[in-house]
């Protein structure tokens, strides 16, 4: 396994944090293949139990692994991008669509919230600072159909936000447990007007029934309606999927997250009626 580590990555828009790249594994065996990259919000919790915020981290790139043995999944590159823990809120919570507040219910909002989320800022390191870096010190397929991005809760709105923001830099996103109360109320209205377009995105929600996902039922239905408006179609480039049982934890997200991965690396469109087994 290739885990290499990018200490303290300097950058304009934010505070500097670690980036972990994972190479697949026949990276080394030939130097014109290219690969597809998936970004992965809270990078500290994404590889390794000794780095993770909890003991316990998600193991992505022993999952995805497992995808490439058995066919059903293109070999990747993995980037894990750390957060900085107390900024984590505001780098992760979606700037824009508090905007679509009256100016005396922002200004409410935003004072509860110690001012303006920086989201803004996140998204455009990754975009234009992070990206072509990995673009140029990686073989990469840097298109915005080979592009991807991918957290949970916090990590699951800004994968959201970033495909809003972003459309031509990512062409999917995946979004775990996402955490709808941090933007209940402003997000639908937004997402009205910017989500991207079905016919070159596709886009993965899931939820847990326990803890902090047994709040999420209802703001995921309200979103799935707006999607399926959009124009998406479940099982192809669209899927919103329950979990029984499933928390708010590492742990959870661990036990599935070879269902995103199979969903945003999928080897052939015939992969589309199967990538949730």
């Amino acid at each position: 396994m290739t885990l290499l580590r990018h200490d303290n990555f300097p950058s304009r828009q934010v505070a500097p944090r670690h980036v972990d790249v994972w190479l697949p594994p026949d990276y080394d065996a030939g130097a014109a293949r290219r690969y597809p990259v998936l970004y992965m919000h809270d990078g500290q919790n994404c590889f390794d139990p000794a780095d993770a915020a909890f003991g316990v981290a998600w193991e992505a790139q022993r999952a995805l692994e497992r995808q490439i043995a058995a066919r059903q999944a293109r070999p990747a590159i993995i980037v894990g991008v750390w957060n900085r823990h107390m900024l984590r809120y505001p780098e992760y919570r979606p700037a824009k669509p508090f905007r679509y507040l009256s100016q005396p219910a922002r200004e409410l909002v935003t004072a509860g919230l110690g001012g303006m989320p920086f989201s803004d800022d996140y998204l455009a390191f990754l975009a234009d600072e992070l990206k072509p870096f990995i673009d140029d010190t990686y073989r990469t397929l840097p298109g915005r159909d080979d592009t991807f991005i991918m957290g949970s809760s916090m990590g699951g709105l800004i994968s959201l936000y970033a495909v809003c923001e972003y459309p031509d830099v990512y062409g999917a996103a995946a979004c775990l447990s996402t955490h709808w109360p941090a933007v209940e109320g402003v997000m639908a209205p937004y997402l009205r007007d910017r989500l991207p377009v079905p016919a070159t995105h596709r886009l993965y929600f899931d939820r847990g029934t326990d803890a902090l996902d047994a709040l999420y039922a209802p703001l995921q239905a309200q979103i799935d309606l707006l999607v399926a408006a959009a124009g998406y179609q479940r099982g192809d480039n669209w899927a919103s999927l329950v979990f029984p049982g499933a928390g708010h934890f590492e742990t959870d997200w661990q036990r599935r997250v070879h269902i995103p991965l199979r969903f945003l690396l999928r080897a052939t469109k015939e992969l589309s009626a199967d990538w949730a087994e």
